[in-house]
């Protein structure tokens, strides 16, 4: 069968009823982990991963993935009407969205940026229908070898991307590795790093890593800040974008889905970015770029664009190859494999009704999205006039309940709480938390893809460089960490001489 025809089979699975009514869960829950400030769709998903354990896996993920593309949707409420992104990839939309709003145009930019990201949802949802399968089948070449090499890759990409120090990223890599080695030997069954802790030997938790490093961090971190909101008390009106608005959105529509969705596939690429790159590209294609922060309709439809495509990419390498491009998809990726999933080339041909299934609620949602959007904004508005302390501490309550509720266990409270802490001095020292969780994520696939890669070979490395696949992605991942480190050399010299 072609692509679409496995597509509308999918759609026979995603309007059963049970997952069209976990879709608009997730949708409703993305939706509102975006308009408020503080927690992202990575800690949501930790938190209601729990929540999963007992469901179908294709409901499960399905209610996840809503997650994802809805906060990708809310946040623009809380950029546009409050100046206060309420998801990190909504920050450019506040340059321009804040000041329509400032001029009356509130309406015309909540409809542009919901319509907007409709529409470049739609269109990524078309290429990861086309591009992901045909990349599954290229990689059922791969043997241990090649996974080894590709996630190495993957990793020295992360350290690349990062807006930090690379020495530091690699740091952050490397004890996101170390990590991932904590309890039982895989191969050996003897406890490596478990202290004579019982609670250790089945290894740190995926969960509580995630919500205490991207929930409680934020919460630890905004929760003395006082942050000036000044919510639009009058009601908007006026949704529907007129004529101009079209006409002068149709380009940067086009241009913001494209580019989102191409760099949303590289892995580790900061989510901030597609959308920084986008309001640049636009502000120095336009005719008046001077307007440009002023109140333009381009400079929301741009990066909201841009956002919704980027999100969507990311299951084009997670689902075909096992790789998670962000913090969201790895542990997306590790939810994945709490339901018995494993993402890469043999799923869509083994589990055809779960890929194509969530590929088509993935598209049902961004419809029920864009019904729900906009008639909800007066909610959110309200939700936004809650002292943000008051709602500092009922996250962090919700982010120890959840930890809690994995294994009843007050010990996965205690590692939630001290991964809080120590992202937040993280944080304060200049460490990005991606790679660090990236690389726990992995760490447990690139170790046995590495022995099994030995064993094969009676010991010999040279299986890695011998085998053509292999070697040029260890050769990819070498020229990446030596360009991050030219740079970094570069830019140091160029600090000297000034």
């Amino acid at each position: 069968m072609t692509s679409f025809e496995n597509f509308f089979t999918g759609l026979l699975v995603a309007v059963q009823p049970v997952n069209l009514f976990y879709c608009f869960i997730g949708c409703l829950a993305g939706t509102l982990v975006g308009v408020l400030p503080g927690i992202g769709p990575t800690a949501a998903v930790a938190l209601l991963l729990p929540a999963t354990f007992h469901m179908d896996p294709i409901a499960a993920i399905i209610m996840l993935s809503g997650i994802a593309y809805g906060s990708a949707y809310g946040g623009s409420t809380t950029s546009i009407l409050v100046n206060v992104p309420g998801e990190a990839c909504s920050v450019v939309t506040c340059l321009d969205g804040y000041q329509m709003a400032k001029k009356g145009r509130a309406g015309p930019a909540l409809g542009i940026a919901a319509f907007g990201s409709f529409i470049a949802g739609t269109l990524a949802i078309v290429g990861v229908m086309l591009l992901a399968p045909t990349l599954a089948r290229a990689a059922l070449a791969f043997g241990s070898p090649e996974y080894f090499s590709l996630m190495l890759m993957s990793m020295m990409v992360v350290t690349y991307l990062v807006k930090g120090s690379i020495p530091k990223a690699l740091i952050m890599v490397a004890l996101g590795l170390l990590l991932g080695t904590v309890g039982m030997d895989p191969m050996t069954g003897r406890d490596r790093f478990v202290f004579d802790l019982p609670q250790l030997k089945d290894g740190i938790g995926m969960i509580p890593i995630a919500i205490g490093m991207f929930g409680v961090t934020e919460i630890l971190e905004t929760i003395g800040a006082t942050l000036k909101k000044e919510v639009f008390a009058e009601k908007v009106r006026g949704y529907w974008p007129d004529r101009r608005d079209w006409k002068a959105s149709a380009g940067p529509l086009t241009r913001g889905t494209l580019l989102g969705f191409l760099l949303g596939i590289f892995p580790g690429l900061s989510p901030m970015i597609p959308t920084f790159l986008s309001y640049g590209i636009e502000q120095r294609l336009s005719k008046h770029p001077e307007k440009f922060g002023t109140g333009v309709i381009e400079g929301v439809a741009a990066p909201e664009a841009c956002n919704n495509a980027a999100a969507t990419a990311g299951y084009v390498p997670l689902l075909s190859l096992g790789i998670p491009s962000n913090a969201f998809n790895a542990v997306l990726l590790g939810a994945l494999m709490i339901h018995g999933l494993q993402p890469g080339p043999m799923l869509i041909n083994s589990n055809p009704t779960f890929f194509w299934g969530v590929l088509a609620s993935m598209y049902l949602g961004n419809i029920m999205l864009l019904v729900l959007n906009l008639p909800l904004i007066p909610l959110w508005v309200k939700v936004l006039k809650i002292p943000y302390n008051l709602l500092a501490i009922m996250i962090l309550i919700f982010c120890f309940l959840g930890a809690y509720s994995i294994n009843g266990n007050v010990f996965d409270v205690i590692i939630t709480f001290a991964f809080g802490i120590f992202g937040y001095l993280l944080k304060r020292f200049g460490f990005e938390r991606p790679p660090l969780i990236l690389a726990f994520v992995l760490g447990p696939l690139v170790e046995t893809a590495f022995r099994q890669s030995l064993i094969s070979s009676s010991g010999s490395f040279m299986i890695f460089v011998t085998r053509p696949l292999s070697a040029v992605f260890l050769l990819i991942a070498a020229g990446v960490l030596a360009s991050a480190c030219f740079r970094k050399r570069t830019l140091v010299e160029k600090l000297d001489q000034d």
